[in-house]
């Protein structure tokens, strides 16, 4: 059970569920909110990404990724915790979970709409499933390539916060990028924090990550802008909606995203690293209940 629980990689949950939580946020701001919307949505997201982690530890161990010399979190398969044929019945037990979640969310949100809206958003979650999967797994997974940044602001921003808000009121706006993308980028940093730190393990395995590709010192670089982009775009939109000051305050997490960057630039030993993964985890969540209840009050 030990093995299960820390492939399933808990701390990486909270993450997951800042998209799901802010877009709810947003919804409720207008008037439009459904408590088991919500339930529904933040379930399927936890399915989703145990799924994805258990498909890394699977693929990264198939592939030969993960080596002694790697400073993360203990890999399950790799170091024969669990065996393959184990971890890969989990990953079709959890993609079952998520595709039945998501379809009795779907089912929930779309009851007064139109059937092309369920189905919509039934393929819009085979290809969350199917990104989960294949980030280390397939002939060419793309996250070996160094595309993990661009499925992260993708899934962990645009689609967790706009799909949320959709399903919570039917409706969409331009101006909801800006927080989607705020929350995107800063999910994007704890996946370049992890980068960084294995920079060395993976340019030796063929991984070509964002940091292999710029070394260390540009993905540094790159980080103050994730971080530096995340900000403006929380306060760009604040600027161009906000009536009162209630909806800054967010701006209250903002030095811990400072504190991240300078963290980041100069611990250069791979594990010093690891904290600084949770830290960021944590304030983007903390920003998105302070920017929710910005809105919201």
């Amino acid at each position: 059970m030990k093995a299960w629980i820390a492939a399933a990689r808990p701390r990486t949950l909270p993450l997951s569920l800042a998209s799901i939580i802010l877009g709810s946020f947003l919804a409720a701001s207008t008037g439009r909110f459904s408590w088991l919307i919500f339930a529904l949505a933040a379930l399927t997201t936890v399915f989703l990404q145990i799924l994805s982690n258990f498909a890394n530890d699977y693929g990264d161990a198939v592939s030969g990724k993960d080596t002694p010399e790697r400073v993360g979190p203990r890999r399950a398969v790799a170091t024969g915790d669990l065996t393959k044929e184990a971890m890969l019945n989990a990953i079709l037990i959890t993609a079952g979970l998520s595709l039945l979640s998501g379809i009795w969310l779907l089912v929930e949100a779309t009851r007064d709409s139109g059937a092309w809206l369920f189905w919509s958003f039934l393929i819009l979650g085979l290809l969350c499933i199917a990104a989960a999967v294949a980030y280390t797994n397939g002939k060419r997974p793309y996250g070996y390539a160094g595309y993990g940044d661009i499925a992260v602001l993708l899934f962990f921003g645009w689609t967790g916060v706009l799909g949320t808000y959709y399903l919570h009121t039917q409706t969409l706006g331009t101006l909801l990028l800006l927080p989607a993308s705020a929350v995107g980028f800063f999910a994007t940093g704890v996946l370049n924090i992890n980068n960084i730190r294995d920079i060395e393990t993976d340019a030796k395995t063929g991984k070509q990550s964002i940091p292999v590709r710029l070394g260390r010192a540009g993905a540094v670089r790159y980080h103050w802008v994730l971080l530096i982009a995340g900000m403006a775009c929380a306060l760009a939109y604040s600027l161009l909606t906000a009536q009162s000051w209630t909806p800054y305050l967010y701006l209250l997490s903002f030095p811990l995203f400072i504190l991240n960057g300078r963290a980041v630039a100069t611990h250069t030993n791979p594990a010093e690293l690891n904290p600084r993964l949770g830290q960021l985890a944590m304030s983007t969540l903390l920003f998105v209940v302070l920017f929710g209840a910005g809105v919201v009050l």
